[in-house]
């Protein structure tokens, strides 16, 4: 995994052999809703594996078959996974399978076509979320807008310990989230090059929600 230097806004770039390769079938435009599922699954499973080896553990007393033994644990308030919906929910569901106490929010926003501007249509996050860190998830970081939408509507709930995590990511959707919310570290699992004319990622995969949902 690399990042950027320590003076900088926190970005983890994953750099893996597997994740490699199931990108690549990701971006494939032959592989169908069903595979495409898995494999973002998948993704998110090796992504968060490396984005959250800094979560916070105790030491507790547990007997195995053998002896008592200490060992570690997670500690305090188990996690807020938030997803951006409805793309993020693909990764909230790989997530839960890491981490299955966490707790779930769902924000909806759409990019509307003409300003290519995030617009909410639906929030509903735990009461508790301000206690708790959040893990905040989309596939796709593009123009960065609905990302930093995001982040502002989990601030104003009150939490301020938050993470982001997406499959694909672009110089640009980065700087607009570090310039936002430079506290907010960020992990993707490939940064690809650019932004095109209608603010999709190149390569990219396309859209991700459609090619999850098998919808147009």
């Amino acid at each position: 995994m690399s990042s950027t230097p320590a003076s900088s806004p926190v970005l983890n770039v994953i750099d893996h052999p597997l994740v490699d390769h199931k990108i690549t079938l990701l971006r494939n435009v032959d592989t169908g809703p069903g595979d495409f599922r898995a494999l973002c699954q998948e993704v998110t499973l090796l992504t968060a594996y490396e984005a959250l080896r800094d979560l916070p553990t105790e030491r507790v007393e547990v007997e195995t078959p053998i002896t008592t033994t200490e060992a570690s644990q997670l500690a305090g308030h188990a996690p807020v996974v938030v997803g951006i919906l409805r793309a993020g929910l693909i990764m909230v569901e790989a997530i839960l399978t890491l981490i299955p106490n966490a707790r779930v929010g769902h924000l909806g926003l759409f990019r509307d076509p003409e300003t290519h501007q995030p617009v909410e249509y639906y929030k509903k996050f735990p009461d508790d979320i301000a206690q708790r860190e959040v893990i905040l998830v989309d596939p796709m970081l593009a123009t960065g807008g609905s990302t930093v939408a995001a982040i502002d509507a989990v601030k104003a709930a009150g939490a301020d310990n938050i993470r982001f995590l997406a499959i694909i990511g672009c110089p640009e959707g980065v700087a607009a989230v570090q310039a936002a919310h430079p506290d907010v570290p960020i992990t993707v699992a490939a940064l690809d090059e650019k932004l095109n004319d209608h603010a999709y990622i190149v390569p990219g995969l396309g859209d991700a929600g459609d090619r999850i949902y098998g919808t147009k």
